[in-house]
């Protein structure tokens, strides 16, 4: 389905509705926009399986822009609005973007990347323009609200950053497939698994260039739902919306669970969260002691599920299974999980291993063979990189990141990225960066740096960690640069060169009370 279906039955109906303006977008005005930028795309010379980029914020006329661009069959690739200027030419480039589509909010970062996107052909921004840009609302509102003559449904091809520094992108198999008859990408599992359907209030706080809130989105209105767009979360915001709005679905990250618990129970007592049929969470395991305190508070209707952009296996678990097995992520659902030693072979129940998935779906990383292959089993699995174990009753439990990853407020963030930059500072001979703990966001970006000379004095040290988080900044996303710095003499490393980052993470991990 998509959400020119519902216009014939429910016009009038909100598609969308924005959390801090309560703009609304119905059924009719989001399919005919999406029907006018259609026009617009296949007028430029696009057809099914190209490519086209988009950058902002959580706008409006967000999910106009990615169905308009599913309507035109097309491969769009949604980019983190927090990216750098270097990050995201990167990426548009390597997915070869034929148009890049942007706010007024990017103006400043669409103006110094311009001459870095030679291969982009169409150039469109919303809320006003600047030199090389079109203005979109005046291309759009020039088009027919009529649908192209024969639509393919297009599908996203979004970037997972991997542990080269480098983000890389998910492709699958692109196959031209009728619109009318492709259902949204997560459908089968909102209706199966979470009873989403017309009816249906569905509450998104996270950017909508992640994948979860995008395809979750986008599928829920393929449905019919109603779904809110959070500007940006805010806990007591949150809780007026469900109050206000009578939500029944949503999906969060546990650092928004944290963040919910926090709030003084005058607060969290004061709204009226009945409504509330199904809370979704992902992107990182949660604290059991707020997960329970979550389901204590809303009842046993949270599910949880694993699973990553690559879409090559999907875990789950709804709250009975998971108060039976307490900190599980879930049990596979569509495919099988094995546990692999670093020889590869399998190892017995509770012992941990590299997770691979059997029979889920199948991707490639866009431009890099290599890191293809390296996701594979000689079976034929494939794996995110993640580390866990499996319980006598195949429930599954996460006991590392892929490859060091930071997971901080259920973003994704790759060490080696500001290891790269860091090393580079003059005053810098060596440095090691992962996750240590905090409280609201499971992890946080710590730097352990061998300087040229050791600071004298905490003074000193402050002065100096402050000038390599200021540089580090220049260079990427501020989430991706440490918070804090430590200097040391010399780090661990291997007369080979190979660094002992562990020796390094435990040390924090374990003054926290909690090794992993």
């Amino acid at each position: 389905m998509f959400p020119g279906a519902f216009v014939t039955t429910t016009p009038d109906k909100p598609a969308v509705i924005m959390g801090t303006s309560g703009a609304v977008q119905t059924f009719a005005q989001l399919d005919a926009a999406a029907n006018q930028l259609s026009q617009v795309l296949y007028g430029a010379g696009l057809r099914p399986g190209d490519h086209v980029a988009i950058c902002m914020e959580n706008h409006p006329r967000y999910l106009e822009v990615m169905w308009g661009c599913h309507y035109a069959g097309l491969v769009y690739t949604a980019c983190s609005s927090r990216l750098t200027s270097a990050e995201l030419s990167y990426i548009l480039n390597d997915c070869t973007a034929r148009v890049f589509i942007t706010s007024k909010y990017k103006a400043d970062q669409a103006a110094e990347i311009i001459d870095e996107i030679a291969g982009v052909e169409l150039r469109l921004m919303l809320d006003g323009v600047i030199d090389g840009f079109e203005s979109y609302e005046d291309l759009v509102s020039r088009q027919t609200t009529a649908p192209l003559t024969t639509r393919i449904a297009g599908t996203d091809m979004l970037y997972s950053s991997g542990t080269t520094g480098r983000p890389k992108g998910v492709m699958r198999e692109f196959k031209p497939t009728p619109l009318e008859s492709t259902s949204g990408s997560v459908a089968p599992l909102l209706t199966m698994l979470f009873g989403v359907n017309d009816e249906s209030i569905y509450l998104s706080p996270a950017p909508l260039y992640h994948a979860a809130p995008l395809r979750f989105c986008m599928s829920a209105q393929s449905l019919g739902a109603t779904v809110i767009v959070m500007d940006h979360f805010d806990p007591e915001q949150y809780l007026e919306l469900v109050q206000e709005y009578h939500v029944t679905a949503t999906q969060v990250v546990p650092t928004m669970f944290v963040r919910l618990m926090k709030l003084p129970d005058t607060v969290r007592a004061g709204y009226d969260v009945s409504s509330m049929r199904c809370i979704i969470h992902a992107a990182a395991p949660c604290p059991i002691p707020v997960k329970k305190g979550i389901i204590e508070w809303f009842g046993p209707i949270v599910h949880e599920y694993y699973a990553g952009t690559e879409g090559n296996g999907f875990v789950y678990c709804n709250s009975d299974m998971w108060l039976a097995h307490e900190g599980t992520v879930g049990t596979p659902i569509n495919c099988t999980v094995h546990i692999c030693g670093d020889d590869g072979n399998e190892v017995p129940t509770y012992e941990s291993g590299t997770i691979f998935f059997e029979g889920g779906g199948a991707f490639e990383y866009h431009n890099d063979a290599e890191k293809t292959a390296s996701s594979r089993h000689h079976q034929g699995w494939s794996t995110l990189g993640d580390v866990g174990y499996l319980d006598k009753d195949n429930f599954l439990y996460l006991t590392d990141r892929k490859a060091y990853m930071i997971i901080s407020g259920g973003v994704n963030i790759y060490p080696q990225e500001s290891e790269n930059v860091l090393v580079t500072h003059p005053l810098v001979v060596d440095v090691a960066v992962f996750g240590v703990p905090n409280e609201d966001f499971g992890e946080e970006v710590k730097a352990v740096v061998h300087p040229v000379t050791m600071p004298a004095n905490d003074a000193e040290a402050r002065a100096l960690a402050a000038e390599l988080i200021k540089y580090c900044k220049t260079q990427l996303a501020d989430v991706k640069c440490p918070r804090s710095i430590d200097f040391r003499a010399e780090l661990p490393r291997h007369p080979t060169g190979k660094l002992y980052k562990r020796l390094l993470k435990d040390e924090y991990w374990k003054d926290a009370g909690r090794l992993i």
